[in-house]
């Protein structure tokens, strides 16, 4: 189901919590809301559709890939770049990271651990900083 974006910043704010499997109809709003929204956004995190879940998603071409509990668990070649979101107008300066590995649990709550690189990992960061609280 599509859901409405959430502009509150003291909601966002707040550190998500983990999303265990009773969370997957979280995910099929997730994926529902940035399909919707392709047009203006390329990731979504839970509670930017107001659910303080550790669930991410994006898109990669035509796919839209999901990711539950995701944790960076390396960062490498830092640059400054500058990012908008859909929760929030404007563009801001931040620092992000060229190669990151990532572990998570993808839609079947399998245990995964992949490298990111480019755009898809700054994708991957921005979503992360949502699920942390931290707000670009």
């Amino acid at each position: 189901m599509i859901k409405p974006i959430v502009k509150d910043v003291l909601f966002l704010g707040e550190k998500s919590e983990v999303a265990t499997k009773e969370d997957m109809s979280v995910v099929n709003d997730l994926i529902d809301t940035l399909r919707a929204n392709l047009d203006g956004c390329v990731g979504l995190a839970a509670n930017m559709i107001g659910v303080k879940k550790r669930i991410i998603v994006f898109a990669v071409g035509s796919a839209i890939v999901p990711m539950i509990n995701p944790v960076i668990l390396k960062k490498e070649k830092s640059y400054v770049t500058e990012e908008s979101c859909l929760s929030l107008t404007g563009f801001r300066e931040t620092t992000r990271y060229e190669t990151i590995e990532v572990e998570y649990f993808d839609k079947s709550f399998k245990k995964q651990r992949e490298t990111f690189t480019g755009f898809v990992a700054q994708i991957i960061q921005h979503e992360v900083d949502h699920c942390n609280g931290i707000i670009i």
